[in-house]
């Protein structure tokens, strides 16, 4: 079947620019894009003066469940709108949300946009995307965060696609240009041999994604509130392209390692796959997760959904043990922000130690099964001032 291709509908004039720009898809050979075609998308340039302001925070939640790294970003858009003289504002999108909008200010927000519309309820890039740039458009940020989940990233590219912006992904670090009132955000580049600070110098909003765990999370402050902004989506439902037919959640039978308060990671320096089995038996012994170096992982000694680092999970635990692993910015931007960290490495020059609260040198695989004969007798009841021989 042949599909004509419908006009784009002019777009309604901007108060910062008359420039158009044609809608995500508007392809002939589609007969799709009707639903785009809904809300004309154009960018939002720069003129002298500034065209947008505050900061916005998209707090991304299922089910009613707010993924944490909304309030990591809310803590740190904070510290960003204070310095810059803005306001932070959440962005909140779903169904039957008004349960969640408290908690928005409780971790501080100073204003809250809303849309609630039960074709938001399931989680799709299309109506998600939409009803973000439709806010974008109407209110002009002048910086937006996205959490590096699976549903940021998907978001988050489709929105600055839209808008004619730029876009940084996996932030590590986030600070402000006060004077020229530019994001400064720092990431890993070139495979992780250098970090590097990407500036949007002339599109808005400045956007950038941020994995979870890289920010603390505030203080929840009960007596803090706000006002809400509600929008309406004004989508046709016979019009949209995607639909979700069913959600399959990942039955898992151990826990998440980014949310693990003790992991015990090991690395290339342990030798072989024998030896990483010491780094499991430790982490047994002190009832934690086993985490792994990238090359561990390539190694096969450890599945991918225990690789810590740039192109692994970024982790924040209480207690974190590397063994073995040298410490190159790949694996540290993952594990650098944990509480405690012990380093157990022959090279006492090896990077891992500039980051450690305490190190040991010498060789893993021998220090390991002392370590976790000694760990586990402590954690089994003996006193921590007990001398023991080891």
């Amino acid at each position: 079947m042949t599909a004509k291709k419908k006009k784009s509908p002019k777009a309604p004039p901007s108060a910062f620019t008359e420039k158009t720009v044609p809608p995500i898809t508007d392809n002939p050979e589609r007969s799709d894009t009707k639903a785009h075609e809904q809300i004309p998308l154009e960018s939002i340039e720069a003129p002298k003066n500034l065209p947008a302001h505050g900061i916005w925070v998209y707090i991304e939640q299922l089910q009613g469940e707010v993924a944490p790294v909304s309030w990591e970003l809310m803590g740190v858009g904070r510290q960003l709108a204070d310095k810059l003289n803005c306001p932070l504002s959440g962005v909140l999108l779903g169904h039957d949300i008004q349960p969640l909008t408290e908690l928005a200010f409780q971790y501080g927000a100073d204003t809250l946009y809303a849309i609630d519309d039960p074709m938001l309820k399931p989680y799709t890039n299309e109506c998600h995307s939409i009803a973000l740039v439709q806010l974008c458009q109407a209110h002009h940020p002048e910086i937006l965060l996205i959490g590096a989940t699976t549903t940021g990233r998907d978001l988050s590219g489709s929105v600055a696609t839209a808008l004619r912006t730029g876009l940084t992904a996996d932030c590590t670090q986030l600070d402000v240009d006060v004077d020229n009132r530019k994001l400064l955000q720092t990431r890993p580049a070139f495979g992780g041999n250098i970090l590097a600070t990407i500036l949007c110098r002339d599109r808005w909003p400045q956007m950038a994604t941020v994995r979870p765990r890289v920010f603390s999370k505030p203080e929840k402050q009960p007596e803090r509130s706000g006002a809400v902004v509600w929008s309406d989506l004004g989508l046709d439902p016979s019009k949209t392209v995607m639909e979700v037919v069913e959600r399959i959640l990942d039955e898992r039978t151990e826990g998440y390692l980014d949310e693990a308060d003790i992991i015990v990671a090991g690395g290339r320096g342990l030798g072989s796959k024998d030896n990483f089995k010491l780094v499991e038996k430790l982490a047994q012994a002190i009832g934690g997760m086993i985490g792994a170096s990238r090359p561990a992982v390539e190694s096969g000694w450890a599945p991918y959904s225990h690789q810590v680092g740039q192109t692994g999970l970024t982790v924040r635990p209480k207690l974190y043990i590397a063994a073995g692993i040298s410490g190159a910015i790949q694996h540290l931007v993952g594990m650098q922000n944990s509480d405690v960290i012990v380093a157990i490495n022959k090279d006492p020059d090896a990077p891992i130690f500039r980051v450690a609260t305490y190190g040991i040198v010498g060789d893993a695989a021998t220090l390991l099964p002392a370590i976790t004969q000694e760990l586990g007798a402590r954690m089994h009841g003996a006193p921590l001032g007990t001398e023991r021989q080891l």
